[in-house]
């Protein structure tokens, strides 16, 4: 029991323990940070949609490049 008559908090479990080895307190800040960081990670992103739908839609409609003078400025449309 506390001074104010109420029951003391148990103390949170561990985020990892160290069972070999020594590390310096730069390593477990960073290790620590890692793994509180892969705990909070959220739902994946949703799949993004291509960059150019140029691509796709001339792939769609078979409008290949074809050979000839200025075909390479063609390309990029």
């Amino acid at each position: 029991m506390s001074i104010d008559g109420t029951a003391p908090e148990p103390a949170p479990e561990p985020l990892f323990s160290v069972v070999s080895g020594s590390p310096t307190d730069e390593e477990l800040a960073a290790l620590a940070a890692v793994v509180a960081g892969l705990g909070a990670q959220t739902a994946p992103l949703p799949p993004v949609r291509p960059a150019h739908r140029a691509w796709a839609r001339r792939r769609n409609l078979r409008l290949d490049p074809k050979p000839g003078p200025g075909s390479w400025r063609r390309s990029f449309r």
